[in-house]
């Protein structure tokens, strides 16, 4: 099946290679995750799995869900997440199997999506990095925005003009990271660099969708 699965990031830390290089890597604890719903073509119009990740208790999940659960009979899981299958796929996997970690290899090129860190309403310096007014001779512009307006034509403001606002908690997909290790036992894989989120937030790891096509 396409090789996809669910992690929980652990924080960074470093490794040396065996020529002695540091490489910085964010531990991701991937898996294991429980196929609880197979979708195909005939029942839903296209193939798809959905997996459950982090064992839920019984007495926290309501009626219509735990009959959802037991359909796959491995209990009930405090996240989903649909993955799309290819056309040749879906015969490879069914509810109840487990999808871990060695599904991917060192070396491979990944991609890591999940939602970043949350920064609050923040001004126009911090989110779009704007310059601001002088700071001397009392210029009294400094931190803000300035004029927004477009004069009598076209009298609005364009949509997507860069304001004030939310910054952060919306989800990211970090491309082409390798990875450097994994370690079955632990449900561990080692990842290049930096990923989406804070600690021990949630991310799905896939197959890098522009790394080289490998058969």
């Amino acid at each position: 099946m396409s090789k996809e699965i669910l992690g929980k990031k652990l924080g960074m830390t470093q490794i040396f290679s065996v020529d002695g290089r540091r490489i910085p890597v964010t531990v991701v604890e991937a898996g294991p995750c429980v196929v609880v719903q197979k979708k195909t073509v005939q029942t839903d119009g296209y193939n798809a799995v959905q997996v459950g990740f982090i064992p839920k208790r019984a007495e926290r999940v309501n009626k219509p869900e735990m009959g959802h659960f037991k359909k796959a009979g491995q209990g009930a899981f405090y996240h989903l997440k649909e993955f799309r299958l290819g056309d040749s796929e879906g015969d490879q996997v069914n509810p109840g199997d487990s999808i871990t970690c060695e599904i991917f290899a060192p070396g491979e090129i990944v991609d890591v999506c999940g939602v970043s860190k949350g920064k609050g309403f923040q001004g126009v310096i911090k989110r779009w990095n704007f310059s601001g007014g002088r700071s001397t001779h009392g210029s009294m512009f400094h931190r803000a925005p300035g004029a927004i307006g477009c004069s009598a034509w076209p009298s609005r403001v364009f949509k997507g003009k860069k304001m004030a606002g939310q910054m952060g908690n919306r989800q990211v997909t970090t491309q082409n990271l390798q990875i450097v290790e994994v370690r079955p036992e632990q449900n561990l894989v080692l990842i290049k660099g930096a990923i989406p989120g804070p600690k021990n937030g949630v991310v799905a790891i896939r197959k890098g969708v522009k790394a080289k096509q490998n058969g």
